[in-house]
């Protein structure tokens, strides 16, 4: 097994290398806006992937992922010598759309507002189905013979505790 740290540093290195090979050695015309966001790599260090996103419609992704498949043996070629692997990994490049999820994101949390907000419109115009205190309040009276029944109950405890003795 590798480490999981050297696994790591690798596909770092590799995502930073790809980024850099992108920017600098490839001219092709169909490669876009392109940024590298992450790499992974397997734990044999065999295996790949490269994240990237681009800024444009869905022609210009079908037309870099077109120049990056074309473009796959020289970056794989340049990543093994740079990394001093023993085996060049295999890169596969995968569209990372996580601008499509971040849109995706927004507007349901557009609707939920537009939904709190609707509640609350609702809740301040909403009025007591009953009577606003639906609880029984007792009256003043009704207390004071509550003290006279109290005190009774407990000089009628006091006497049955004197009758068990």
């Amino acid at each position: 097994m590798t480490d999981p740290a050297k696994v790591r540093r690798h596909a770092e290195r590799i995502r930073e290398l790809v980024a850099s090979v992108v920017r600098s050695q490839i001219k092709d015309p169909r490669l876009g806006m392109i940024t590298i966001t992450d790499a992974r790599i397997t734990a044999d260090l065999r295996e790949a992937t490269v994240f990237y996103t681009v800024l444009g419609d869905a022609t210009a992704q079908a037309s870099t992922a077109a120049a990056l498949e074309s473009a796959k043996g020289m970056l794989r070629s340049t990543v093994g010598k740079a990394l001093g692997l023993r085996h060049s990994p295999s890169l596969t490049f995968v569209l990372d759309d996580v601008q499509d999820q971040v849109k995706q994101i927004d507007d349901l949390l557009a609707q939920a507002r537009h939904a709190d907000a609707e509640v609350q419109r609702l809740a301040a115009q909403a009025k007591y189905a009953g009577d606003a205190q639906p609880y029984r309040v007792d009256d003043e009276d009704d207390d004071e013979d509550d003290d006279v029944d109290d005190e009774a109950a407990d000089t009628d405890t006091d006497t049955s505790s004197t009758d068990r003795r």
